[in-house]
Parts: C-alpha cells; structure tokens; sequence
C-alpha cells in the first residue's frame, strides 16, 4: 500500500474504483479498451485481480469494500469512510486526467463529487439501479458523475430527461460468452459426464453473501441429490477468502459427503456445464441469461435491511433477467421463500419441464442480442472524450 499510487510517468493517468467481482471485470475490459486507444497510460485507485493483473495499482485490498446490505454496512462504516477519504486525499494530491467508479455508488457517487468539484472529470460506470427503485437519484448522479456510462438500454433515457450526461455502452459480456455455449464441450473440459444432471450453486462473490446462501444452498443440494442420485454440483467461489468459508459451511452442515466440486473463479464455465442454476440475485444473474442457462434466483438479507428496501421498490421482480424482459421469465425465491424445500423444488422443476427450458433459452438469445455492443470500446472513447484526448 502507498499513498502515491501513480509512481510511473505517464500522459494520461487514469484512477478507477471497482468495489466487487463484477466491477472488477468491467474495469478490467475497459483497461484493456483504454491501452488499445492510448498508448502511455497508467491505473490506480481500487481495484480487484483481473485489474491488478494488467497493471493495475491498488490503494486498499477491493475485498475491503464488499460489504451489502443497509444494516449490513453499519459495522464497517467507519473503515469504509477513512478508506474513502484517504483515497481522495490521494487523488486531490495526484489530480488525475480522469477519475471512473465503476458500479458500488455508495461509495463511489460522493467521491466523485468531490473529485467533480476540484475540477478532476468523472464517469460513473455502472448505472444504480434507477429504474428499479429511487429514480429521483438521477439528478444526485448528475451532480457526482460527468458522464453516465449504461450498460441497459432503457436506462440512458432517464438521464436524458435530467439532463444528465449518459451513454448507451451496453454489457461487455454480451460480447465475451457464445451465443450458443456448448455445454457438452464444457462438461468434457471439466470431466463431468454428459448423462447426469448438473446444478450449478452460485451463492454470491461476497463474505456476507455467503453467510446468508451458503448453507441455504447446501441444503437444497442435499434434498436436490435426494430426487437426482446421480446429480452434480457445481459451486464456482470468487476467492480463496470465500473459498475457505465454504469449506467452514460444509463443515458445519455435515456436507462433506455432497457430490460438490468447488472452483476458484471459472463461475461461467460452472454455468455453461450445468443443466440449472441455482444463483444469489446480482450481476451474476446476467451472466446465467447470456449463458443460456435455467436458473432459480434467490437473496435473503437482514430483516430490517429487506423491509428498508422492500418499501423501495418499483419492480415486481429483482433479478436482472426478469427486469430486462419485464416479466418472470426465471423463478424468484426471496427473503421467507428462500428455503431448500422451495429452491429445490424450482431447481427441480426447470431440470424436468423440457417447454420450460425452451422459453428460457429463447428469452435469453433475444435478451442477448440486445446487449451486443462493442462495450469496453464505447466505454473507452466515452472516457477518453471526457478526459479531453
């Protein structure tokens, strides 16, 4: 850790904060947009391993800002605000050519503003969920963010009539997964046979996440195995942390002897060798459409967290998915639902019903199409405009 972050010259420095998995993956893509554009060009600020791989210089460890959840958050607040101001202390000190949060607007929307008013330009990547609930915090990303990058096209629109500045980019991984993922080849990659039944149990790429799906999930594997002896289960974890607290839930579930096959990453090949997912709501979400994938879609949070949000709510429906399609294409199993009985039951129900299947798959092609866009390049020129290069 330093608190000189650009130690390398460069013509165009560049400082991101990527809050989580996801986050860190776009920023990543985008990194590689921006080299490809600009020649001498150096990243720092927060970011996770795929950033860090290509460069990238990190103030703080990014598993310091993946924490959710209202009440959640309460216990870290304190961290989370020095982390902040030590980084803007940093960035004020170091004026960067361009500063972009990616996503995590709780963190990043404010220093932004701050940035935004010491004359450094800002870009937020990522909209917040605006058309889902609080669509009055436009005009506050407005104030926080010169530029808007979308990765929905129906979002783009609301910050038009704000007057705010945004771009269509669409999502970078419409671009990266195959519209048609073989999951045969997939299978025979990984050694599994081709002739039992896969789920793949996506429970969250954060510790707190974990805490409320991980033993959730292993006991809809249990009573899944019960109906599907032969079955398999997939269960891709983001990091050796989380890895790690899996193995503590197995433990303390007795689960040892569950037919589970854990990875380290590799979350899209879990999805494209498995017949159903089983997924915590989030980015994570999308990836399961672009794969093709059935899915169960489930989230469970603090009692008073759920009802804060639960009264904020615009949609019928959580799981990107379902917003983009604007109905229940997939099962959502939340809060008091989210039990084995039910989740196994969904999961079993989309691994029997073939004309099920069928409409997902259907639903998700026409969902694909839509984000195809040339993303990390739209996103680079827009940054790159704004950074006046």
């Amino acid at each position: 850790m330093t608190d000189k972050l650009f130690a390398r010259p460069a013509k165009l420095k560049v400082a991101m904060v990527a809050g989580e998995a996801s986050g860190d993956l776009l920023g990543a893509h985008l990194m590689d947009a921006l080299k490809a554009a600009h020649p001498d060009i150096a990243f720092a600020g927060i970011g996770g391993p795929r950033m860090l791989a290509r460069g990238f210089v990190s103030q703080v460890s990014q598993e310091r800002l993946a924490v959710r959840g209202y009440v959640e958050v309460l216990s870290r607040l304190p961290e989370l605000l020095r982390i902040r101001r030590r980084l803007r202390d940093t960035l004020l000190a170091e004026k960067p050519d361009v500063f972009i949060g990616i996503d995590a607007p709780d963190f990043n929307l404010q220093l932004e503003k701050w940035l935004k008013q010491a004359g450094i330009p800002t870009a937020h990547y990522v909209s917040p969920s605006v058309w889902a609930w609080r669509p009055e915090r436009v005009v506050k990303i407005g104030e926080s963010a010169d530029q808007v990058l979308c990765l929905f096209p129906m979002e783009k629109p609301l910050y038009d009539a704000a007057g705010v500045n945004a771009t269509f980019v669409g999502h970078p991984l419409a671009g990266e997964i195959a519209m048609q993922p073989d999951r045969e080849a997939m299978r025979d990659q990984l050694g599994l046979p081709r002739d039992v039944p896969v789920f793949a149990l996506l429970p969250g790429s954060r510790k707190s996440e974990l805490d409320y799906m991980g033993g959730l999930y292993i006991e809809t594997a249990r009573l899944l195995l019960q109906q599907f002896p032969d079955a398999q289960f997939l269960v891709p974890l983001a990091t050796r942390p989380t890895l790690d607290q899996f193995d503590h839930l197995l433990s303390e579930h007795k689960a040892w002897d569950l037919p589970i096959r854990k990875l380290i990453g590799h979350a899209q090949m879990a999805m494209i060798a498995a017949d159903v997912v089983l997924v915590t709501s989030g980015t994570a979400t999308l990836e399961v459409a672009l794969t093709k994938r059935p899915m169960v879609i489930s989230y469970k949070l603090s009692w008073l967290t759920y009802q804060l949000v639960k009264r904020k709510l615009k949609l019928p429906y959580v799981g990107l998915p379902n917003i983009l399609a604007k109905r229940f294409v997939v099962p959502e199993l939340l809060q008091h639902e989210a039990t084995p009985a039910k989740l196994a039951a969904a999961v079993a129900n989309l691994y029997q019903n073939t004309e099920a299947r069928d409409e997902v798959i259907s639903t998700f092609t026409e969902l694909h199409r839509s984000l195809q866009q040339d993303s990390a390049r739209l996103a680079a020129q827009a940054i790159l405009k704004l950074a006046a290069c």
